[in-house]
């Protein structure tokens, strides 16, 4: 049985799946080529990130295709539901890149918080020239211990995200209209383990009284914004927001007017609406720190990806 990875597997996904009997193709396949591929080849699985969509026509395309997996969580990229009502297995790997989007939004904190972005693009061309000057620039940095972060979306990448803030010490406030709390592992080396419970509370508490923003929710079914302008007139005045879930859960134009007006004192990007062109306005906007879209891709994360992908598709179809 072939399996496409038309986003690519880690090598620990493709070892495994090639023990259990299948025969994995890594070689990418163009979007508009991707149902004749399947068909040609036969392929009885496709595998994809966010690169890849699969769409009802593909599905309609291809009736030899028994699996889709996603490697990663959000499957907004992929028909889902339509596709399990063909009788096609959808799979994800929920659990496996909690911990690395984690890091990287406390990456993109401690970036905003004393400028490092915006140091690193000058320094190259100022440095030498400049040092005071810059020095003075970034003299105001901030620090996260004892600030309060807010979490919009508390399932397994906003507990995570907990984990590090609680570690740091900072005041957690999260928000999930589907979990009512929940209980945050602290692993401390030599010291064992911590349990703290964390209480949910309602969305305007969230906006109003955190000093740090970070969402973790999906694509809403209707296609709206989860912050947009109203949700930014309830937050305190020099909020730092993150945005590591999807684009288009934060209204873009209403995020730019939100940092020019000084509402929002700095943001942090990984994901964009109209991947993989974002819009020029977030690129060169000096108070936003950016990245394309690589909150799961640590080698650690690959490997929890593959592995789990391997296992789901072997259980699957034996």
């Amino acid at each position: 049985m072939k399996i496409l990875a038309n986003d690519g597997l880690s090598p620990s996904g493709i070892e495994l799946l090639e023990k259990n009997g299948f025969t994995v193709v890594t070689e990418k396949v163009e979007q508009d080529q991707l149902a004749n591929a399947i068909n040609t080849e036969n392929y009885v699985g496709v595998l994809v990130r966010s690169a890849t969509t699969v769409r009802k026509e593909v599905i309609d395309s291809c009736p030899n295709l028994k699996l889709i997996g996603r490697g990663g969580v959000g499957m907004d990229n992929i028909d889902v539901e339509y596709a399990r009502s063909k009788g096609l297995e959808v799979i994800n790997t929920p659990a496996a890149s909690s911990q690395s989007v984690a890091e990287l939004v406390f990456a993109h904190l401690f970036d905003v918080s004393r400028f490092l972005y915006d140091a690193n693009r000058n320094m190259v061309s100022e440095g030498n020239t400049n040092f005071k000057g810059l020095k003075k620039k970034y003299a105001k940095g901030i620090e996260l211990r004892g600030k309060t972060i807010g979490i919009i979306g508390f399932g397994r990448i906003g507990q995570a995200v907990a984990q590090y803030a609680l570690g740091i010490g900072m005041k957690v406030l999260a928000y999930d209209p589907f979990v009512n709390e929940a209980t945050i592992n602290l692993a401390i080396e030599g010291a064992g383990e911590i349990r703290i419970t964390v209480n949910t509370t309602d969305f305007d508490t969230v906006l109003s009284q955190s000093d740090y923003l970070t969402l973790h929710v999906p694509m809403q079914a209707d296609g709206s914004a989860v912050i947009g302008a109203t949700e930014f007139s309830k937050m305190k005045d020099g909020v730092i927001i993150a945005n590591a879930a999807r684009g288009g859960v934060v209204n873009e134009a209403d995020l730019i007017a939100a940092l020019d007006n000084g509402k929002v004192a700095h943001v942090a990007l990984d994901v964009f609406v109209n991947e993989p062109t974002p819009a020029q306005a977030l690129l060169k906007h000096p108070k936003i720190s950016l990245t394309p879209h690589i909150g799961a891709a640590t080698v650690e994360a690959q490997d929890r990806i593959g592995t789990e992908l391997a296992e789901k598709i072997t259980a699957y179809f034996n």
